[in-house]
């Protein structure tokens, strides 16, 4: 439910490209998925990160453990422990490729 959550806030503001990663069968890791997606400016980034934590509180009273990005609004990251959501400028995601990085670490 909280995915489903997730990508509901994501889709609000026309998030782009929204990937999910499963990383259920890997031993040790801390979380069950990435959510990653990209907006087209600073304000877009931001409004993203904003859509999702007030879909999960309204309709799950879910607040994230931990957000970081918020300043540069660049790579925002909300960690909801279980689901970690990474939302990047177009740039920083292709810069940093982390769907490919962790599909090659199966």
């Amino acid at each position: 439910m909280l995915l489903k959550k997730i990508i509901e806030g994501i889709q609000i503001v026309k998030g782009k490209d929204i990937s999910i990663i499963n990383l259920k069968d890997r031993e040790n890791f801390i979380c069950d998925y990435f959510v990653i997606c990209n907006g087209i400016s600073h304000n877009q980034v931001y409004a993203i990160s904003q859509s999702i934590e007030k879909i999960t509180i309204e309709k799950l009273q879910k607040k994230p453990w931990h957000v970081e990005g918020l300043k540069n609004k660049e790579w925002i990251l909300v960690d909801y422990v279980s689901i970690v959501v990474h939302i990047f400028q177009e740039k920083l995601r292709l810069y940093y490729d982390i769907e490919n990085l962790w599909s090659q670490n199966s």
